[in-house]
């Protein structure tokens, strides 16, 4: 007979690798030394989290005009409506990205007719084209971004992906990042807005429209919104990183499996998420609630 000790040590050694695993942890909790930052908002109804979808749409538009990314009427944000996903919210033609409060915002079909919000104003037709291609195509897409920010415009005039050179751009590691190499002029026709759209591809999150400028998108405001500060960034490091290669300084790019383990690492949606919020708060926090109205 078998003693009862060796019966409990063998019980031991068969359950002792399951009990020493260990949850494998989030990205967010992997970035958060101690208690975790809570996940992505939610809300009890439809209303509360369209307000809210809108004050924080009002809020990056006011982080594109700090950071210069205004280029005459050029530039929107589509933000899905979270009740009726066939239709989202965009901008309002002509009206500078600074003052752009939650009760500008126009709701839209994807026929392109206004259907609430601010009617006082039109739509930008061009914007229309590229973001109901883009929600047409992704159904996981809740918000895109077009700017015409400098170094987008200039890095597009190479048509050429942004490369691994820094930590920020392996957040657009692999598929997370297209080029659209057929520029055609301003997106006045749909088949060119489904080209676009065409283009981001399944996984994209990132794209360089050749000779244009950037386009991002997420599942919210705030994930889009950093990612078009983050691939401005990156923009103005590879320019600075060519100019510098020019004169004999050679590139160092980041190991491929590097590259993937930061993206893995940083660029889920919760994460991109609290990576947006530092310039929307700020931005409501210089606004004064005046984004709200």
């Amino acid at each position: 007979m078998v003693p009862a000790k060796t019966e409990t040590l063998d019980m031991a050694r068969k359950t002792k690798p399951d009990a020493l695993k260990e949850e494998k942890k989030t990205p967010l909790q992997l970035i958060s030394q101690g208690a975790c930052l809570p996940g992505i908002p939610r809300h009890p109804t439809f209303t509360a989290h369209r307000q809210w979808l809108l004050e924080q749409m009002a809020l990056a538009f006011r982080v594109f005009a700090r950071k210069d990314y205004t280029d005459g009427m050029a530039g929107h944000i589509s933000v899905r409506d979270p009740e009726n996903p066939h239709t989202f919210w965009t901008n309002p033609l002509a009206v500078h990205f600074a003052v752009l409060k939650a009760s500008d915002m126009i709701l839209v079909n994807y026929e392109g007719m206004p259907i609430g919000g601010n009617m006082s104003r039109p739509a930008n037709a061009a914007g229309f084209l590229i973001h109901s291609a883009v929600h047409k195509a992704r159904p996981d897409v809740n918000v895109a971004c077009h700017t015409h920010s400098p170094h987008g415009m200039a890095w597009s005039a190479f048509g050429r992906p942004l490369e691994m050179l820094t930590q920020d751009a392996a957040y657009l590691y692999g598929d997370a990042q297209a080029v659209y190499q057929d520029f055609g002029g301003v997106v006045l026709t749909e088949e060119e807005g489904n080209r676009i759209g065409a283009a981001l591809g399944p996984k994209g999150k990132g794209m360089i429209l050749q000779n244009h400028g950037l386009l991002t998108v997420g599942s919210t405001v705030s994930e889009a919104c950093f990612l078009m500060t983050l691939m401005e960034r990156a923009c103005q490091c590879q320019l600075l990183a060519e100019a510098a290669a020019a004169n004999g300084l050679q590139k160092i790019l980041i190991p491929d499996e590097s590259a993937r383990y930061t993206f893995e690492n940083s660029s889920d949606p919760e994460t991109l998420y609290w990576e947006g919020q530092p310039d929307l708060e700020f931005e409501e926090y210089m606004s004064k609630g005046e984004h709200r109205r």
